[in-house]
């Protein structure tokens, strides 16, 4: 009796302090930051004399392939991609089921990147390699550098770097043929490293290889590249500076977007365009001008009454002659006039009108300019047809205001039409709003230069061309933080010059200053600059 009384005392005083005790919320542990591991591999990993045609690898835990397509890089590649099991299902091994017959004496890898993740929480197993070799011993060379792009200060990533051997090189290899090794730069932006290699002299190229093929496409991809073979093993860092190649001049057959404007499609530069329109053998009075934001230029013609119109079009050594069927359209294209500049009128901007048509007058007399005093002020203007602009430069100052005023007919354009008047109001504000530059350049190895002042979306906003001077003022700039290049501008054109991997020639050097310059209202900034790879 006395023990059962014990025994139900303890079991009421248990449940008394349970329902006593603090209520909580259940954690289910440490969250798992521990990457899946790998068990066992068969073949294991660094197997020599490999003569099958399947991979198995086994893991602690559950795991998923991710990604694959874009992290798995096989070296030297494989011409038919291996079918990988299991591809996004969970599973606590993979499969690798090989379709190409393997080269005798070869050392092959499989970097699976960042691809493997463990089922729960998508830890990653980063970098993973899996190497065999066909041959009795696996290649043990490597070959490092890091990747620059040739004009952006920020590098692309997912870049394909890639050699071939040397002795069955030739210059069309890189369009035709896949290399003989290839790794990428994934995610990790600036470098890169090629593993197990032979002794060789090799060429070596880079990519940013946007059809992921291993072949050289100029109309997409961006090249860097060694200009003589390299010799492995190396101690040596390569460094791989990409470009863009600019296409040579092609025109494509114009297209009618209205009753008298044939749109005309090209690839590469237009600078030196020069373009006749002829109705039979009557050459006829055009204008042409760049279609903003398009690989286009506008062919503006008169209205006349013809079926087809022959139109030639010459670049340097292009010359090309289309025949353009014309129709009857609705749309009609009228002259429009818009200011370039919405509010504040900076010091170093200059006053800008849009035209929606090209321009055969300006009459000056029916512009003015006046000040908040009613005083008129002296202008010049400046046409530029290409680019559907005019300019009105005239002396700007502080704290004023300008009523920019164009009376009818002060703008006629191609087809006669004149404009309404027109009135345009822009402030200025005053100097202590704007920040100044005093830069002077170091170890400048030749000139002429170009000095390039970008805002973050690496538009420029001040410049500067010095054939021998290494002090440069830039003044009246807008606060903000702003990135500063130098360009040695080696063909003197006044123009970043790309490069171009046939003539074996690389882009024209830009150096990047380190650090943002931090420009400020009211401040003057006094920057040296040591120009140095």
């Amino acid at each position: 009796m006395l023990k059962s009384r014990l025994l139900l005392f303890i079991v009421f005083f248990s449940i008394l302090v349970t329902g006593c005790a603090k209520r909580g919320t259940i954690t289910g542990g440490t969250k798992d930051t521990i990457p899946p591991v790998i068990v066992n591999s068969l073949p294991k990993n660094f197997s020599t004399d490999f003569k099958g045609d399947f991979i198995k690898i086994n893991f602690n835990e559950y795991i998923k392939v991710k990604d694959i397509n874009k992290q798995l890089i096989i070296s030297p590649p494989m011409k038919n991609a291996p079918i990988i099991v299991p591809m996004g299902n969970a599973s606590k091994f993979i499969t690798i089921k090989l379709l190409d017959t393997l080269k005798a004496n070869t050392t092959y890898s499989f970097n699976f990147g960042q691809s493997i993740v463990d089922n729960n929480e998508g830890n990653p197993y980063s970098q993973f390699k899996y190497v065999m070799s066909t041959g009795s011993y696996i290649d043990s060379l490597k070959l490092g550098g890091v990747i620059k792009d040739a004009y952006s200060k920020k590098p692309d990533n997912f870049v394909t770097v890639m050699l071939y051997e040397a002795e069955t090189f030739t210059d069309s290899t890189i369009y035709k043929k896949p290399p003989h090794y290839v790794t990428n730069t994934l995610d990790s932006l600036k470098t890169y490293t090629l593993e197990n290699l032979k002794p060789g002299k090799y060429h070596l190229i880079a990519l940013k290889d946007q059809n992921n093929n291993y072949r050289f496409n100029p109309k997409d991809d961006k090249i860097g590249f060694m200009k003589f073979p390299i010799t492995i093993p190396t101690d040596t860092l390569y460094k791989l500076e990409l470009f863009k190649e600019k296409p040579v001049f092609k025109a494509q057959k114009p297209s009618q977007a209205s009753t008298n404007r044939l749109l005309l499609g090209f690839e590469g530069n237009p600078k030196n365009t020069k373009i006749t329109v002829n109705n039979g053998k009557e050459n006829i009075d055009t204008r042409f001008t760049r279609f903003t934001g398009k690989d286009s230029l506008q062919i503006w013609i008169p209205k006349i009454k013809t079926d087809s119109l022959q139109i030639t079009v010459t670049n340097d050594r292009y010359s090309k002659t289309f025949t353009s069927r014309l129709k009857e359209m609705k749309t009609t294209d009228t002259l429009a006039i818009s200011a370039k500049q919405k509010g504040i009128l900076n010091f170093r901007e200059t006053f800008t009108l849009n035209t929606s048509l090209p321009l055969s007058k300006i009459d000056n007399s029916k512009i003015s300019i006046i000040k908040k005093d009613s005083s008129s002020i002296a202008f010049t203007p400046k046409y530029k047809e290409m680019e559907g602009e005019i300019e009105l430069d005239f002396k700007k100052e502080e704290n004023e205001k300008y009523n920019i005023t164009l009376l009818p007919g002060a703008l006629t354009d191609f087809y006669g039409k004149t404009n309404d008047t027109l009135i345009f109001s822009v402030p200025t504000k005053n100097f202590t709003d704007y920040g100044n530059l005093k830069l002077t350049l170091e170890n400048v190895n030749r000139f002429p230069v170009m000095v390039e002042l970008l805002d973050s979306k690496e538009n420029v906003v001040a410049f500067a061309y010095s054939e021998k001077e290494t002090v440069l003022n830039f003044e009246a700039l807008e606060p903000n933080k702003y990135s500063l290049r130098v360009v040695y501008d080696d063909n003197k054109d006044g123009e970043w010059t790309t490069g171009n991997y046939l003539e074996k020639r690389q882009a024209e050097e830009i150096i990047y200053f380190p650090k943002e310059l931090d420009i400020r209202a009211n401040w003057d900034v006094d920057q040296v600059f040591t120009l140095s790879k």
